[in-house]
């Protein structure tokens, strides 16, 4: 493999570490130019845009972008081929799922291991952690307050499809894995259905796992194998390695393997902005996803229907005041148009003509 073109909203002149060779400035150069599309900005309108000519041109879009999946990504899921990538959590759960499947197991949570949780981290300290890793400071907000674990495990509800036990997920709190594992795959049972959530526990490895049944093999053989007495087995995937285990998917899709995970094109799971303070009417949230103003929670859409998700609220305006703690609705904002916004509401209005 080789990288043809890279697409770039900069000057080139700008750009470090990439060779200018292959930048450019053209979404058609790089359609023309390439035979797969990776999608990894992080920028939801401008990805909408790029699937959209991608499928248009007949080429399939790997990613690596939770938040585009689950804003507008069931929008793009019949139009061309687009999945996830493994490496974030939600790929990597899929990978494990298929693995845990082809072994006979039949799965009843997909978990994300989270190590900090801060539902309002105060600015200076997010600052200070974005300069200390080299990332943004919307990005250590988006993982300190919880949004992007929120979309992460809506993805992986949607494109598995299972369900949340409740509104934010249950996450239970400094249990071991097996313990927690046993925890959700009961409430699994309970619910007769399979649940993605996730458990928050800073001594964990940074990893996923999947606790199942094994509807055939003896419990003595798991109990040899280190799984444990059962009747709740976990498989732990200790790490995700981001952009480094991408290629591994761009390799299943250049040899017709298909989908690992995308949103289905009838998602159930939506993630709903809620207000962190106080904010009078006119506040304009620049950026939605990350911001001092929001943050993210999973819903099912049937009992939400007119909230929209949090990703599609950059650059929104708010109508009137809305107080802390308050799910912002349609209603509650000027959103601009774009694909993005059209993706949504086809999204919305499938959703209740299915209710």
């Amino acid at each position: 493999m080789a990288v043809s073109r890279v697409l770039t909203r900069r000057p080139v002149n700008s750009v470090r570490d990439i060779d200018s060779n292959l930048l450019t400035r053209s979404l058609e150069d790089l359609l023309a130019n390439s035979d797969v599309i990776v999608e990894c900005s992080g920028d939801i309108i401008h990805a909408s845009n790029a699937v959209q000519a991608a499928h248009e041109a007949g080429l399939p879009v790997v990613t690596m972008g939770a938040e585009f999946h689950v804003t507008v990504g069931s929008y793009f899921c019949n139009s061309g081929l687009l999945t996830e990538a493994e490496g974030d959590q939600p790929g990597s759960l899929a990978a494990l799922h298929e693995e845990a499947v082809q072994m006979g197991f039949n799965p009843l949570v997909y978990g994300n291991i989270k190590g900090f949780l801060n539902h309002h981290p105060k600015e200076e300290e997010m600052a200070y952690w974005a300069s200390r890793n080299g990332i943004s400071r919307t990005q250590v907000t988006s993982f300190t307050d919880g949004t992007k674990l929120q979309i992460e495990q809506a993805l992986v509800a949607n494109g598995l499809g299972a369900d949340i036990a409740q509104r934010g997920m249950l996450g239970p709190q400094d249990l071991t894995l097996d313990e927690a594992g046993a925890l959700l795959g009961a409430e699994a049972t309970r619910l007769g259905t399979s649940l993605s959530d996730y458990v928050l526990n800073r001594k964990l490895p940074a990893g996923v796992f999947v606790t199942c049944e094994h509807p055939t093999e003896r419990p003595h053989v798991l109990r040899y194998l280190k799984l444990g007495d059962g009747p709740y087995y976990t498989l732990l995937r200790p790490y995700h390695l981001c952009h480094l285990e991408l290629p591994r998917t761009l390799r299943r899709i250049i040899a017709g393997g298909g989908v690992l995970l995308n949103n289905s094109a009838q998602p159930k799971i939506n993630v709903v902005a809620v207000a962190k303070k106080d904010l009078p009417a006119g506040t304009l949230i620049e950026t939605a996803i990350g911001s001092v103003e929001l943050r993210g929670e999973t819903v099912r859409i049937s009992e939400l229907p007119d909230a929209p998700p949090i990703g599609l609220l950059s650059g929104s305006r708010l109508r009137h005041s809305v107080a802390a703690g308050q799910t912002l609705m349609t209603s509650d904002v000027d959103i601009p148009n774009s694909l993005a916004k059209k993706a949504w509401d086809s999204i919305r209005q499938q959703s209740l003509e299915l209710a």
